[in-house]
């Protein structure tokens, strides 16, 4: 019986090892996604300006 409760630690052991890895994944997927996310939200800003700023200011091309 005690040869069964050390392979069942060595084995809990493996396993949560293991799902902490895939968690550390999930997780840097989704921190990833946020990242990506906040800096298009970031863009916005300045792609509006840029586009107003073309409005109003003529090229010199069109002279």
């Amino acid at each position: 019986m005690k040869f069964i409760t050390i392979q069942f630690r060595k084995f809990r052991s493996l396993m949560l090892i293991g799902l902490s890895l895939l968690l550390f994944s999930c997780v840097g997927a989704v921190v990833g996604a946020a990242v990506d996310t906040t800096i298009e939200v970031v863009k916005i800003p300045f792609k509006v300006v840029g586009a107003a700023v073309d409005l109003v200011v003529p090229d010199s091309d069109d002279e």
